[in-house]
């Protein structure tokens, strides 16, 4: 029989008497020790029945040698098997704890985690800032980026922009299939050199896009955008304001403005602290 730890073991861990017969059935070493067991039960229950009366029987049962020693084995054997079959079980749950963190229980983790790096890295702000040459006066570089409404025409991913007063724009954009609206603000607007805005969404998105004369003919155009990067998503928040796509915009841009050599609109008003002046 097992000892009484096994069988404090077996109440504790609630195992049931099936799938632990199912692990012995499967022991091939249980299997042929219980075989052999059995059989030197059988020929010493036979010499005992010789004997006469039950306590001579118990007793030859008692001091057979080879039975004492295969019952020895046989329950070295069960506590092996009792040991594999407590691994087997250890080893289910923690694949059950596994597949419940992936189903469930990740969302409780990506929750924490969220809020951890929002706390750490979301927290500092992510800054662009990329320039490019424009063959045109900066005049004309500066008119042109005045008009908000013609951003779809060289900003990717822009769907669309509204002028809702000398200050106040609204976006709309498209970006990894996703579409976000929100409004930004010109704090500041200064005729051919700078013009600054904030988002108005909750991101608190930055941008400053400021002109350098290099010549009668040519223009600097520098565009620096800041935002909360946010580690879960993906690099460039709603406006997808990353590195390449703020390169890919100015070169359009350069493009649209080179090719026309003129501007299509022009407003030369000045804004201060985000107040038309």
């Amino acid at each position: 029989m097992l000892r009484r730890t096994k069988s404090q073991a077996l109440k504790d861990n609630a195992a049931s008497a099936t799938q632990f017969a199912s692990a012995l059935a499967k022991d091939r070493k249980f299997r042929k020790e219980l075989l052999s067991a059995l059989s030197h039960g059988t020929i010493a229950r036979r010499r005992a029945a010789r004997r006469i009366g039950l306590a001579a029987a118990v007793a030859r049962l008692g001091s057979d040698p080879k039975l004492k020693n295969e019952v020895r084995k046989m329950t070295r054997s069960l506590e092996r098997a009792w040991g594999r079959v407590e691994k087997e079980r250890s080893h289910k749950m923690r694949n059950s704890l596994f597949v419940l963190a992936g189903a469930g229980g990740a969302a409780l983790v990506a929750t924490g985690a969220r809020r951890w790096l929002s706390g750490r890295v979301g927290m500092t702000p992510r800054t662009i800032d990329e320039s490019i040459e424009v063959s045109v006066p900066v005049s004309t570089a500066y008119n042109q980026w005045t008009q908000f409404e013609d951003f779809p025409l060289f900003m990717e991913g822009v769907d669309h922009v509204q002028q809702l007063d000398d200050t106040l724009l609204h976006w709309a954009a498209t970006v990894s299939g996703k579409t976000n609206q929100w409004n930004a603000k010109i704090l500041e607007q200064h005729p051919d050199r700078q013009i600054s805005w904030i988002s108005e969404d909750g991101k608190k998105t930055r941008g400053t896009v400021s002109f350098e004369p290099l010549g009668e003919k040519k223009a600097r155009v520098r565009l620096s955008m800041s935002y909360q990067a946010d580690p879960f998503e993906a690099v460039g928040s709603a406006a997808g304001l990353d590195a390449r796509r703020v390169r890919g915009d100015l070169e359009r841009f350069k493009e649209l403005i080179e090719s026309r050599g003129t501007e299509t609109g022009a407003w030369r008003g000045e804004v201060i602290a985000g107040q038309k002046k």
